[in-house]
């Protein structure tokens, strides 16, 4: 009988290091891609940062800011600039 071998972990399942700035709101620890955007979201709803008008857009506070780079992003575009906070 062959020896099993260990399951593969998927790139998106891969526990990634988060940046300085965005280790202000997800912590510092290594967490897969999922989690993150997990725990982003749950930092959004805590503080209210959902656009009332446009629910797709969310406006940052200043710990948002530093990780967004702007006042206000798409849901959409936030996914793309969190590739940049993740080693």
């Amino acid at each position: 009988m062959a020896a099993k071998k260990p399951a593969k972990t998927s790139a998106f399942m891969k526990p990634l290091k988060p940046s300085t700035e965005l280790a202000k709101v997800v912590g510092d620890k290594p967490l897969p891609r999922s989690q993150v955007v997990s725990k982003l979201w749950d930092y959004i709803k805590k503080n209210g940062l959902q656009d009332q008008g446009n629910k797709r857009m969310i406006n940052s506070d200043t710990t948002l800011e530093a990780v967004f780079g702007k006042k206000q992003v798409s849901m959409f575009e936030m996914n793309k600039i969190l590739a940049k906070h993740l080693k």
